[in-house]
């Protein structure tokens, strides 16, 4: 199951699509790309994903001015994977050197210098960094209040820890149709929460489209 959530200008999330594949296949990301073009997306500003096969050549074809952000937390995973428990604390740290600059040309600056304390002892964790820097970049164009809405996917899998927590208790789906079902519901008790609580603080309610 894939979930595509939408954040829009005022900071308000929609989830816009629920899309049941057993594959990435060649065919799927198109797919959903053009449901969600002929449902209305006209334009997506920034789009963040985890590095998912075949996203990121499709996206450009249905909207080729987007920007790609990739997650900066699955990335310093990814990086962290690759050190061992002695040293991890130390990586860490000087990993939040560039990844919090206060802009792409300090970032890169910092990357670098990570290069030559860390480099030739880690590599591995150095080469997603360096490979796809202009992907994970992204976030540094905007100001803080909206890099914290792009750097990460952070916000769909809180959706997604909710969803399992009623999927794992529930075994074999007979049908790809009952699971759908099953998160429908799931995302609309979600969002009932979300709204009560949003009104209790005085916020305008979220809506949430399928």
């Amino acid at each position: 199951m894939y979930n595509i959530l939408g954040v829009n200008r005022d900071g308000r999330k929609d989830l816009l699509g629920i899309y049941l594949s057993e594959n990435e296949d060649s065919k799927f990301w198109p797919s959903v790309l053009m449901d969600l073009k002929q449902r209305g997306v006209e334009d997506i500003l920034v789009t963040c994903v985890d590095g998912l096969k075949g996203y990121l050549d499709e996206i450009k074809a249905f909207y080729p001015k987007t920007q790609v952000q990739l997650c900066i937390v699955h990335q310093i995973r990814s990086s962290l994977r690759y050190v061992p428990e002695k040293d991890k604390k130390a990586v860490f740290e000087d990993l939040k050197h560039f990844y919090q600059a206060n802009n792409q040309d300090q970032g890169y600056e910092k990357l670098l210098e990570f290069d030559e304390e860390w480099g030739k002892k880690y590599p591995l964790s150095l080469n997603g960094w360096l490979d796809n820097w202009g992907n994970l970049s992204t976030y540094f164009e905007y100001s803080p209040d909206i890099r914290r809405y792009i750097y990460t996917t952070n916000a769909i899998e809180a959706m997604h820890r909710q969803i399992r927590k009623v999927t794992k208790t529930k075994g074999a789906f007979t049908s790809g149709q009952a699971l759908l079902k099953l998160v429908y519901l799931t995302v609309k008790e979600i969002s009932k929460k979300i709204d009560h609580a949003n009104s209790k603080l005085g916020i305008d309610n979220a809506t949430i489209t399928y």
